[in-house]
């Protein structure tokens, strides 16, 4: 089905792992130290971007006075914790498993680069791919192409000859911005 391409670039939060429920759930211990909350449509929506400019957002929303890289901080130790314990992968690492040694494969996500590479390493998943591109190693983070350009250089692999998986519109966005054809998981 995907014979086509060069290089598969899969999301990792809500495409190749299950981990929205658990980071909402650290949203709501770290948030609930401030006396803060989030809205939940609001994070959907930010779906796919870093940790500080969500933090940013619900500190606007909030109109607290904190700094978001501090709070995304807070946030990502949480995260990390219960992660480790709860996540799993979704169904589409069978895509994963069967291209394998066929494409070269990366992981282009909105997470930071240490709960990254942790997860796919507690969950056994690493080895599949040759590149994670996370928050931390881009400036200009999804919608912007920048995350998905640095997957298909550290392929070795032409962008357009590229296919993303995703499922945020910000994900989908960078994507169409690298001139990359993508996969929307949540149609599948």
């Amino acid at each position: 089905m995907y014979e086509g391409y060069a290089g598969l670039i899969f999301d990792m939060d809500g495409t190749i792992l299950d981990t929205e429920p658990t980071h909402r759930q650290a949203w709501n211990e770290v948030l609930g130290r401030y006396g803060m909350r989030f809205d939940e449509q609001a994070m959907v929506a930010l779906n796919g971007s870093p940790t500080w400019r969500i933090a940013q957002a619900i500190i606007e929303l909030n109109q607290a006075e904190l700094d978001p890289h501090r709070l995304a901080q807070e946030k990502t130790q949480a995260v990390k914790a219960m992660l480790l314990d709860s996540v799993r992968p979704l169904p589409l690492i069978e895509v994963v498993k069967a291209w394998h040694g066929r494409r070269p494969m990366s992981v282009g996500t909105g997470s930071e680069s240490a709960v990254a590479e942790a997860l796919l390493a507690h969950l056994g998943l690493r080895h599949y791919f040759s590149a994670v591109v996370a928050a931390d190693h881009v400036v200009n983070h999804k919608p912007a192409p920048d995350t998905f350009l640095l997957c298909a250089e550290r392929m070795g692999v032409a962008p357009e000859k590229c296919v993303v998986f995703e499922d945020a519109d910000f994900g989908l966005q960078a994507a169409k911005r690298a001139g990359m054809d993508a996969v929307d998981v949540r149609l599948l």
